[in-house]
């Protein structure tokens, strides 16, 4: 399980003052970026980690050219930063150590990300650097493959390089599909493997756990897999285990699902513990044609990282969680990208790229939004009362979202939108809470009890959550005029007055500009 550091967690915005601290210049509010963790100081010639007379030393015999200077050396005796080390830097050093002046700290890298506030949960791949998947495709005795590719053609598929002129794409490998989503941060990798069980399927069915069937393949392959190549943040636990099954094993007993591992937490492979396991049945139908094989698997890779559905559970009527134009998304549907919320949470925006309103800086404050799918994208976000270091409380958040890169498929899967550009405004409640051993978020759709079954507080909702162009547009105004345009009540219900009204215009860049006054 991962932590934030307290490097960071003093960075990132405080609760309940939260907002004081920000400049009363609306549009520079930002998240602060933490200076990184001190490493040296300048004049520290000699990497004692003191500043004293050796150093004073080593460079009075630089400057008279006496002795070997290595690059190091050179590095911490520029101490005036004119990138000349000379008589000027003598006298700087010499002022150090007369307490005239203290030294200059140097820093290790500076993070440009935040750190992902969904790694106080229970997920276990990592949303940053390197993440692994092991992917096992599986059949039965009685259960074959309509189409069986290499292990090759299945690394190929799930870990290959973009290529936008592929007619999968957005979905043409899981790996480019992440990289774009999280700008790069996120690099997922790992290798495929065939494996045929012992057992007819009948055998592993009416385990929602599916324990018989992971034990058995994590136990005959332990011998020529090595399981620490599935580590990748190095934390004792096996990122993620992937097991597709034929599509004839049918959707009642092998419908894509992901969870934690089930079954005996003392078992080790490689000395490593085994994290969330995705199985299902979204087997690829041939070499050119695994779009939805992709597709299914980044959603379920979205639960093994702690992020829950979006739809809604235990309803007849209508199990779609987020509706209209602004209602495509990953945890939701399977067909688009990763939205605002989920990048929030998975750390997938840098420091600069988080836009905050602030309550006490003036009456009226301009932000840009910018492209959701580039690397520029960023949001806005509108706390209520307070936002939580974590981003875990309830608040409003807003991008620019566009039919491009992995929305790409949208506007072929839902051809009957109108549109499908513009800005979406998201209700979000990402309070979490402790069950016993582990954090979730509490107001996830499968959480009937603190959801009044799902027609009180949730997770994440559109405003104006309609089957309509529920985007904004230039000119548009938002107000208490829109339903859902309300913050939560005592009861679940959207029914407090937000106190705003947002205004929405186009820029000439193509960014948006979002200016919130209060009414």
């Amino acid at each position: 399980m991962k932590k934030l550091t307290s490097a960071v967690l003093g960075a990132v915005i405080t609760a309940c003052t939260a907002l004081s601290s920000f400049s009363a210049n609306a549009a520079d509010i930002r998240v602060t970026r933490p200076p990184g963790n001190i490493i040296g100081y300048v004049g520290d010639i000699n990497g004692n980690d003191m500043v004293d007379m050796g150093d004073l030393v080593l460079l009075s015999k630089y400057i008279k050219g006496i002795g070997e200077y290595s690059e190091e050396y050179y590095e911490r005796s520029d101490l005036d930063g004119d990138d000349i080390v000379d008589g000027f830097d003598l006298t700087r050093l010499r002022q150090y150590l007369l307490d005239e002046l203290p030294p200059d700290p140097i820093y290790d890298d500076v993070p440009e990300f935040i750190e992902p506030p969904i790694y106080s949960l229970y997920g276990s791949l990592p949303s940053q650097g390197d993440a692994k998947l092991a992917i096992f495709y599986v059949d039965f005795p009685d259960c074959k493959f309509s189409y069986e590719p290499s292990t090759d053609n299945i690394e190929e598929i799930a870990f290959g390089d973009e290529n936008k002129s592929d007619k999968n794409y957005p979905f043409e490998s899981m790996s480019a599909f992440y990289e774009r989503s999280s700008k790069g941060i996120m690099d997922l990798d790992g290798k495929a493997f065939r494996y045929t069980a012992k057992h007819d399927k009948v055998f592993y069915e009416n385990d929602a756990w599916k324990v018989k069937l992971i034990d058995e393949i994590m136990t005959e392959n332990n011998s020529n897999i090595d399981f620490r190549d599935f580590d990748g943040d190095k934390d004792g636990v096996i990122d993620a285990i992937l097991i597709n099954v034929p599509k004839a094993a049918g959707d009642d007993q092998w419908w894509p699902c992901a969870g934690e591992y089930g079954g005996n937490s003392h078992i080790r492979y490689d000395r490593k513990s085994l994290g969330h396991v995705i199985v299902g049945n979204a087997e690829i139908v041939s070499k050119s044609d695994y779009r939805y094989f992709n597709s299914t698997y980044l959603h379920e890779m979205g639960h093994c990282m702690g992020l829950p559905d979006y739809y809604l559970y235990g309803t007849n009527d209508d199990f779609e969680g987020l509706h209209g134009s602004a209602g495509y998304a990953l945890m939701d549907d399977a067909t688009s990208d990763f939205i605002s919320v989920s990048k929030l949470q998975l750390g997938w925006y840098k420091y600069d790229q988080i836009q905050i309103y602030d309550s006490e800086a003036g009456d009226e404050q301009s932000f840009t939004l910018r492209n959701a799918q580039t690397d520029e994208g960023n949001c806005l976000i509108i706390p209520y009362k307070y936002l939580d270091n974590n981003f875990q409380s309830e608040y409003l958040i807003l991008e620019y979202t566009t039919l491009e890169a992995n929305n790409k498929y949208v506007k072929d899967y839902y051809w009957w939108r109108q549109r499908g550009n513009g800005i979406r405004v998201l209700h979000v409640d990402a309070t979490v809470y402790t069950d016993f051993w582990y954090k979730s978020y509490k107001y996830t759709t499968s959480n009937t009890e603190y959801t009044d079954n799902n027609a009180g507080r949730r997770f994440v909702r559109v405003i104006d959550d309609e089957e309509k162009d529920n985007l904004y547009h230039n000119n548009s105004v938002i107000n208490n005029s829109i339903s859902g345009f309300h913050w939560y009540d005592d009861n679940g219900q959207q029914t407090v007055d937000i106190g705003l009204e947002l205004s929405v215009s186009k820029n000439q860049d193509g960014s948006y500009k979002i200016t919130v006054r209060k009414v």
